[in-house]
């Protein structure tokens, strides 16, 4: 950690570093174990090149998280301000082995979440998923969010980065035109995690489930439950739990893949033409 870093930590938290050690885990930010001169020990995560903006907003995030009280979120204790050096300061959380109920817990825990609710489709303010700008300008309905906000957004920046053709563009258009009839049942906006794969999911000192790193807004619920069956990492009993706490609508299993489609096409766009062949896959249900 920089003399710049470490200055800007200790002014914010109103302590001395008195040692950092660097974490491993994370392929966008750089992390840090932070002990303080007051004996506080805090985890702190910066990015030299990230947009500035980035930390702000994950900050509102988990506090926003937080307010549902449905599951543990790491308390948010600094935040940059726009200057740099850019991080964002979290209680530190130990780790666990997930204790005997964990799977059945963390199920009831985000129905919990989800059914606390948002104030509508989007947010009050746009934010990130990994480093990628997501636009969460409100919409009247779910269909108008997903296809405008979602996948119109993530398609128009692989068109601008070259990795999606006038065909792959076709297919979207067939399915925006029939969204609606896709998507399920009228819900009322969930509050959403927004990131829900294995590696955002934290077991802390009491093997409780804990949310990290999100990407917040207020939408479907199927979208948190879709990304987390995307790449594995949660049992059955997860998803059995919340099922008996917060009973899905008919037909969500056939959504699943619709649902996948906006993080498949966040991976393109992140990380390469090796995600389009998994979005290509899930889009052929569909258009």
């Amino acid at each position: 950690m920089d003399q710049a870093l470490r200055g800007a930590v200790a002014r914010a938290l109103g302590s001395e570093v008195s040692d950092a050690s660097r974490l491993g885990g994370g392929d966008i930010n750089e992390a840090f174990s932070v002990e303080l001169a007051d004996g506080r020990r805090v985890f702190i995560k910066t990015n030299a090149t990230a947009d500035r903006a980035m930390f702000p907003a994950e900050a509102r995030g988990l506090r926003w998280l937080a307010e549902a009280r449905a599951l543990r979120i790491p308390e948010v204790l600094a935040v940059s301000d726009g200057s740099v050096p850019s991080f964002l300061a979290l209680e530190y959380l130990e780790s666990a082995r997930p204790r005997k109920r964990f799977d059945e817990e963390l199920g009831r825990a985000l129905a919990a979440l989800h059914r606390s609710g948002a104030p509508g489709f989007g947010l009050d303010h746009d934010n990130f998923i990994g480093r990628l700008p997501q636009d969460n300008t409100p919409a009247d309905s779910w269909p108008e969010f997903y296809a405008r906000s979602r996948l119109g957004a993530q398609l128009e920046l692989a068109r601008k980065k070259g990795l999606g053709d006038a065909a792959l563009a076709r297919r979207f258009n067939q399915l925006f035109a029939r969204l609606e009839d896709l998507v399920g049942p009228a819900e009322p906006p969930a509050r959403l995690h927004g990131d829900l794969w294995g590696g955002n999911l934290h077991i802390d000192d009491q093997g409780a489930p804990c949310l990290i790193d999100p990407a917040v807004y207020g939408g479907h619920r199927e979208m948190d439950l879709a990304m987390m069956k995307l790449f594995g990492g949660f049992g059955e009993r997860v998803f059995a739990a919340y099922n008996e706490a917060y009973p899905l609508a008919p037909g969500h299993a056939e959504r699943v893949p619709l649902y996948q489609l906006y993080p498949l096409m966040v991976h393109v766009n992140l990380f390469g033409r090796g995600y389009l062949g998994s979005a290509e896959r899930a889009l052929s249900r569909y258009a």
